[in-house]
């Protein structure tokens, strides 16, 4: 069942657990986060970055989307980090049913705005919008992008950023990065500006980064309130890693022969960090509130 962000995250957040957006790059990574999310019965989200469409194709998003509609699961699909009106109308046009609008590295007035004229034209068409406060880091190891130095989210700022812009979801700044930590480094969140933030706004939060972070601290950051966590280097690491393997000590060219163990080993990331989202089991709350299914012109 394909719905929006709005839908997916007001039961997470009544219900206390977080749902896994995981970044899908093609044909395989799409089926990962199926099959894991019908296996265990978890709602998920499908998080598309604009790179990651642009080497898919609009195409394949045709399948995706009637793949979503046709599982008894709850999917979101998701455009992660627009960086502009035109990718996120692009988007749009592909059957997502959610996007995220990344002005985080404009001064606050102009994050302001430009968040402001996406959630204008979406809420028309019942498209969730997430925005984002503050910027996260950049571990060099993604195509994601970020900074050398975090700006943590200013709580103080949360609560105007909201009343000004409409968005449904915040993503926040507390100490994440994108793509795998380097050995010498070892990532701390500032639970403290997430408990504050926490305090001061209603709508569901958002942590980006949350790949390589230690699984207590994500935990712990889904106990105060975080509804949706981004997750795309640990499974394609994983995915990769296997690859490698079979690649590097065996002559096989056939598709069907090397990725079922990839996707295997990508599968089992997954749910670990569903298990660490508390979202296993969880679909069957969907089904018994008979969410209803998304339809873009849904306002």
């Amino acid at each position: 069942m394909l719905i929006n962000m709005n839908q997916m995250l007001e039961i997470a957040k009544e219900e206390k657990f977080a749902v896994g957006a995981f970044n899908v790059a093609d044909s395989n990574f799409l089926r990962v986060v199926i099959e894991a999310a019908e296996e265990n019965d978890a709602p998920a989200i499908i998080a598309v970055h604009p790179t990651e469409l642009d080497f898919t194709k609009d195409e394949f998003f045709q399948y995706a989307v009637s793949r979503a509609k046709n599982s008894s699961v709850p999917f979101v699909i998701h455009m992660d980090h627009g960086d502009s009106l035109a990718s996120i109308m692009r988007a749009i046009h592909c059957g997502f049913s959610s996007v995220m609008i990344d002005g985080s590295l404009l001064p606050f007035e102009e994050n302001i705005a430009v968040t402001k004229e996406v959630v204008d034209v979406c809420h028309k068409i019942g498209v969730s919008v997430e925005g984002e406060l503050g910027t996260i880091g950049n571990t060099g190891t993604t195509i994601e992008g970020g900074v050398s130095e975090v700006i943590y989210t200013r709580p103080e700022d949360a609560d105007e950023f909201i009343q000004k812009t409409g968005i449904d979801t915040l993503a926040v700044a507390i100490g994440t990065a994108h793509g795998i930590y380097p050995k010498n480094i070892k990532p701390q969140l500032k639970m403290d500006v997430l408990q504050e933030i926490k305090d001061r706004v209603d709508i569901p939060l958002v942590l980006h980064g949350g790949s390589a972070n230690p699984d207590e601290e994500i935990a712990k950051a889904v106990q105060i309130g975080i509804q949706k966590v981004n997750i795309s280097s640990d499974y394609k690491y994983a995915f990769y890693k296997k690859c490698r393997e079979i690649l590097s000590t065996t002559e096989l060219w056939d598709a069907n022969a090397i990725y079922p163990e990839c996707i295997d080993a990508a599968k089992a990331v997954v749910k670990q960090k569903m298990e660490l989202f508390n979202s296993i089991g969880q679909a069957k709350v969907y089904r018994e509130r008979n969410v209803q299914p998304w339809r873009q012109d849904q306002a």
